[in-house]
């Protein structure tokens, strides 16, 4: 694939000035077979004065294009990449039609086609944000050129085509979408297939599910949970918003290989239909899918009626909606502690990129976006996390009513229209009479995380809390003072919880009583700073974490030793420890899987030196081998399920798991399902336990797309030779994986107990990955950068070999941004040795 032209501020400045779009009028045909797709398209657009402009497309072949009804001689007119240059254009209205031949996609971009693996059926869907409108049909493409849009189109029979207004069939069996109120290119829609679908009807407007055919029973499972979420959460938008929803109908499609989440089209949610769940998932996996459906939700909103001008302000809509997903569920349905999942998950992501040389504010200076390639960098744990954080740190400091009157009367000024940071912070200046100008140079025009240093000192009777600040930034926390209990000594009491604000002015008073044993500066997480602890709370958290009585304050304790640990304050085998000797106490499923994971993936694959690795595995065995005979009496499914994993994946041995697979289930549950026996045979493949036949059997019994990608990952991560260069050139040479799958073999292909197995694909990565990031798109530049990445070959060699690769090789943004984030990251590990 040839890289597009990106599009830069000054040239979508220059063209906002001269334009005015009204209206699309957009046919696709998707009867044309596997390859290509018909879009014809129609735009009426007015100038403010005679000028030349472009209009972007991205052809497999262009048929024709006709200007004011006059045909343009297609011999002259040149199409650049992917621009389409309007010559002399007078003032006035004019209207643009353009017939092309386009190309579906097997990245995730654009038109995607999918074809299921377990029926034969076929599935299309657009993802057109960024800049990949162009990959669909001809427009002006940039958010700050809202149009109307109408769509119409021809699917093959039995085909249900959604879109983001009500669709209906015509006669001539094509189907025809209502027209949509003003929207932004980036947000059209369209979803189209042999969908199976729950329909209902909500506060009179129509709403829907869909998923393919092949995942019916498992939506049809689900689907009183996610509608009941759905409802509930946009009854509590409602409440706080007082614009009404401003679409005409409300579906969620679960589609297959989606590359994000899911993406906030207006009327037409789409989301990856990993969603669907086909195997047992936890109640803390339930709620990260309702909180996603919350957070979409909110967009209508934030980000669809108020869309942002340029790229800069991408935090305006995903911080917004992040704050929105998390605090709206735990209003507004079963999921009552949704911040103790963002705190030890989302929470750590912003810290960990806040702390990478590509870091940057939450609200970056325009000039610091200058086009749509650097703008796709900003996806990433700060615009969501750190932004949702500050949000959550300015609703701690505003109060939650003048916030809201805030975020209404921006809806008020800017509905259906575009606005920036200045608009938003001067619609929250509207509701106070605090300075939010200056909270938002603090918070939005900063980078980095700011250091709270607690010390605490004694005299009879009273004790005083010092906290110092590295860093620049206000903070409003609240301090959590807690006892040890005199009827038992493992517990802690809670004294008191107090505010305070950082920095200490006038100097802190002393609070009376006794020395606490545990003090936790923002113990209700509300801020969003690293936190180091006094020395005897610092001791207390080792050796009684699981003693506190707060879920929301452990997460803030493992968060503060998870620091620790990355900047070398604290051993590696320490976090472990404590690790072994209070997980199995631990009852918030958020915190058991978070810690978990940062135990296996960072400190015993990464932070360790290869000869720890083998004890760190198994003290990690023995701590999910407490955690399923906890589990025994069957009140603990969720913990169960956590601690199978997790044995799994760090199973030394293949006995056990072999075992497990061959009697197809675990000794006093669960039974295995395709999820959990695709994930045994991941492991028993890295361990050499099994083999092709063995891979090729489970394919029969599960040939579904999930199928298809275990088997995938499982071939990959075969200790074999032929194996692995045969992952390589499926990777690297022959560019038919579809995102989905490239994915799954790259997850297979690095092991910590293969690394002299794959040494020599280290050296060839460097130059492997840029050539295909150049030819395959930024899709799977990203991919080949998070999962392909050499990240078990921790030396420093591989640090200097990817150094180079960045100085001297031109990697695409988005493969070097993933580097740049990789190598940071690997340095970090060495650093941890060496401690």
């Amino acid at each position: 694939m040839a890289p597009m032209s990106v599009l830069t501020r000054d040239e979508a400045q220059t063209r906002a000035k001269l334009l005015d779009v009204h209206r699309y009028q957009i046919e696709l045909d998707l009867t044309r077979g596997d390859e290509i797709f018909d879009s014809r398209t129609v735009i009426r657009f007015s100038t403010r004065a005679d000028g030349d402009t472009f209009v972007e497309l991205k052809p497999a072949e262009l048929g024709s294009v006709t200007l004011d009804g006059n045909p343009l001689d297609l011999d002259t007119l040149h199409l650049d990449e992917n621009r389409l240059p309007l010559k002399d254009l007078t003032a006035g209205e004019h209207e643009l039609r353009i017939d092309a031949t386009m190309r579906y996609s097997r990245t995730g971009e654009g038109m995607h086609r999918f074809t299921d693996p377990t029926d034969g059926e076929t599935y299309v869907y657009t993802q057109l944000f960024m800049d990949d409108v162009q990959r669909v049909f001809a427009a002006f493409d940039q958010p700050d050129l809202k149009a109307v849009f109408e769509l119409t189109v021809t699917a093959p029979e039995g085909w249900t085509v959604l879109a983001n207004g009500i669709t209906e069939r015509q006669d001539d069996g094509s189907w025809r979408a209502a027209a949509t109120p003003l929207i932004s290119t980036y947000l059209v829609a369209v979803a189209a297939g042999p969908w199976h679908s729950v329909r209902t009807e909500h506060r009179g407007l129509p709403f829907g599910i869909h998923c393919r055919r092949s995942l019916a029973p498992h939506l049809d499972t689900d689907a009183d949970e996610i509608l009941d979420i759905t409802r509930a959460c946009f009854d509590r938008y409602h409440e706080k918003f007082e614009e009404p929803y401003p679409f005409d109908s409300y579906d969620q499609a679960f589609v297959p290989e989606f590359n994000a989440g899911a993406m906030e089209n207006p009327g037409l949610v789409t989301f990856r239909d990993e969603f669907v769940y086909r195997s047992a998932v936890t109640d803390t996996e339930r709620q990260t899918r309702a909180m996603v459906i919350a957070h979409e939700m909110a967009h209508m909103w934030f980000g669809d009626l108020v869309t942002l001008r340029w790229w800069d302000d991408i935090w305006l809509n995903e911080s917004f909606a992040e704050y929105m997903g998390y605090q709206t569920l735990t209003e507004a349905t079963r999921f009552t502690d949704t911040w103790t999942d963002f705190g030890i998950v989302r929470k750590a992501w912003g810290y960990d990129a806040d702390q990478r040389p590509s870091t940057h504010p939450v609200a970056p200076d325009p000039e610091a976006v200058p086009d749509t390639a650097s703008a796709m960098l900003n996806f990433d744990g700060i615009s969501y996390a750190k932004g949702a954080s500050a949000l959550r740190q300015l609703v701690a400091w505003l109060g939650e009513k003048d916030f809201l009157a805030g975020i209404n009367t921006h809806f008020a000024r800017h509905r259906f229209s575009n606005a920036t940071l200045a608009d938003f912070i001067e619609s929250l200046a509207a509701a106070t009479e605090r300075d939010v100008h200056a909270w938002a140079d603090s918070w939005l025009r900063t980078t980095g995380v700011d250091t709270l240093t607690a010390s605490v000192t004694a005299q009879p009777g009273e004790w005083t809390l010092t906290l110092d600040r590295a860093g620049s930034r206000p903070h409003r926390v609240t301090v959590g003072v807690y006892d040890r209990d005199l009827n038992d000594s493992r517990a802690l009491l809670l004294r008191e919880r107090y505010e305070t604000d950082i920095p200490q002015q006038p100097a802190p008073e002393p609070r009376t009583g006794p020395r606490p044993a545990l003090v936790v500066p923002n113990d209700l997480d509300l801020t969003y700073a690293k936190i180091r602890l006094d020395d005897v709370s610092s001791e207390t958290a080792l050796r009684g974490i699981s003693d506190v009585p707060d879920a929301l304050t452990r997460a803030v304790l493992w968060n503060t030793l998870r620091d620790m640990v990355r900047d070398g304050d604290l051993a590696p085998a320490a976090y472990l420890e404590t690790a072994r000797a209070h997980l199995p106490e631990e009852s918030d499923l958020a915190v058991v899987q978070g810690v978990l994971t940062f135990a296996a993936a960072q400190v015993a694959d990464r932070y360790l030196p290869a000869h720890e690795r083998p004890a760190a595995l198994a003290t990690l065995t023995s701590l999910c081998r407490d955690l399923i005979r906890r589990t025994e009496d069957g009140d603990h499914p969720g913990l169960r399920l956590i601690a199978v994993r997790h044995l799994i994946d760090v199973a030394a041995q293949p006995d056990t798991i072999s075992a497990w697979f061959s009697e197809g289930t675990v000794p006093g549950g669960p039974e295995l399902d395709p999820e959990l026996r695709w994930r045994i045979l991941g492991r028993l493949a890295v361990l050499g336990a099994i083999d092709d036949a063995v891979i090729d059997t489970e394919l029969v019994q599960d040939p579904s797309a999930t199928g298809q990608e275990g088997a995938a990952r499982c071939r990959a991560a075969l200790p074999d030779p032929v194996a692995k260069r045969v992952a390589w050139d499926s990777m690297f040479t022959t560019d038919d994986l579809s995102n989905y799958l490239f994915t799954a073999t790259a997850q297979g292909f690095w092991q910590p107990e293969q690394t002299d197995l794959v040494r020599q694909y280290v050296d060839l990565y460097w130059n492997d990955a840029v050539a295909l990031a150049a030819r395959r798109g930024p899709a799977i530049a990203e991919a080949a950068g998070r999962w392909a990445f050499p990240a078990y070959a921790i030396t420093p060699e591989t640090l200097q070999a990817g150094e180079q690769c960045l100085t001297e090789s031109t990697p695409t943004p988005a493969l070097r941004r993933k580097l740049t984030d990789q190598l940071d990251d690997l340095a970090r590990a060495l650093r941890v040795r060496e401690a």
